[in-house]
């Protein structure tokens, strides 16, 4: 009988080591909440016991090996402890190198804490099944790791609303499987990659407020994935691509607050493109008389720029044109009284040298 009961404690020991996650991940993200400091939501006091793969909060294994596969952790969500709280979380702390021991994560979401400081740990990059980096919304400084481009397996890459500088490293191009590229509202300068084109899985790459500089690179219009491009509020400067105008699927593009020159590429016109904002630009030469039945303009903003001569009469040939803004340009001439004017106001039209007509005053 106690033979039996000895087998049998060994038998429930040996089910649980093999359910359970490793010591190692377990004081890895001890390790990791260590660095941390969550005092109004308390989320942190789930994670107890020996087992770190049942009910912490924010933590998932994988169901084979039982290594540490996600960390969940997003200030802003609809998980019932914030519900209760009636409130979003708010975390400081920083992000401990200890979290690249959980060498079999697939994501990292440590995102909208608002006042997580300090680096990027580098060592992320030596995370080799990693797909998904989103730490949107905290106070991170420093560089984005100089070896990022090792993570083949990587699809999203978010570190928008931080405070990140220095360039974008040469790396960055080796994402062969990045899809989703967010890098807003940063302190990022250098130049665009020219060889951006290696990114052939990309679809969404959002880069608007920073310090990026230079010419936009010609190789961005051979990502044939891509679907929204924001290069908006930069320091970029140089000429539009008109290979831009080409590609397959690209709907949005917003470049405006830029230092950008030279006439609009007829080819942005008669496109793909259902939301095209070039505004508060360097911009001369005429509106591209080229509008046709594959025009179709959620918005069209062309304001705050040096743009000169008549509105094209070809615009009436349009689809559809929603938000129209050609205010603060150099235009001339008659307003036509026909679709899509006349359902526009005053202010589309609005500080030009001689545009007259509905809904200006008559000519």
């Amino acid at each position: 009988m106690k033979q039996l009961l000895y087998f049998t404690a060994v038998f429930i020991t040996v089910i649980f080591s093999v359910s359970a996650c490793p010591p190692g991940d377990r004081a890895a993200l001890l390790a990791f909440k260590a660095s941390l400091h969550e005092p109004y939501l308390g989320i942190f006091k789930s994670w107890t016991g020996t087992n770190c793969c049942k009910n912490w909060y924010g933590v998932s294994c994988d169901s084979l090996t039982h290594r540490v596969a996600d960390i969940n952790l997003r200030g802003e969500s609809e998980d019932p402890i914030f519900q209760k709280a009636h409130k979003t979380g708010y975390m400081t702390g920083s992000i401990s190198p200890s979290i690249c021991k959980l060498e079999r994560l697939s994501s990292i979401t440590i995102a909208d804490w608002k006042g997580i400081t300090g680096p990027i740990p580098s060592c992320i990059s030596s995370l080799p099944f990693l797909r998904i980096l989103d730490l949107i919304g905290n106070k991170l400084t420093g560089p984005i790791p100089k070896d990022i481009g090792m993570l083949q397996r990587l699809t999203v890459l978010n570190v928008a609303d931080n405070q990140i500088y220095g360039g974008i490293p040469y790396s960055l191009t080796n994402l062969s499987s990045l899809m989703h590229l967010d890098l807003r509202n940063n302190k990022i300068s250098g130049t665009l990659p020219r060889n951006i084109d290696h990114l052939k899985m990309l679809s969404r790459a959002l880069l608007s407020k920073n310090k990026i500089r230079g010419p936009i690179p010609d190789s961005v219009s051979k990502i044939y994935r891509m679907v929204d491009l924001d290069l908006s509020f930069n320091q970029l400067s140089g000429t539009i691509p008109p290979s831009l105008g080409k590609m397959a699927v690209l709907a949005t593009l917003n470049l405006d607050g830029n230092f950008i020159s030279g006439t609009i590429p007829a080819t942005l016109i008669n496109s793909s493109i259902t939301q095209l904002n070039i505004s508060r630009n360097a911009l001369q030469g005429t509106i591209p008389d080229v509008f046709g039945a594959r025009s179709y303009f959620m918005v069209l903003d062309l304001s705050y720029n040096r743009l000169q001569g008549a509105l094209p009469k070809s615009i009436s040939s349009a689809s559809y044109v929603g938000h129209f803004d050609v205010s603060h340009n150099h235009l001339c001439g008659q307003i036509p009284n026909a679709s899509p004017f006349d359902h526009l106001d005053a202010a589309s039209f609005a500080y030009n040298d001689c545009l007259c007509g509905k809904p200006l005053k008559s000519c």
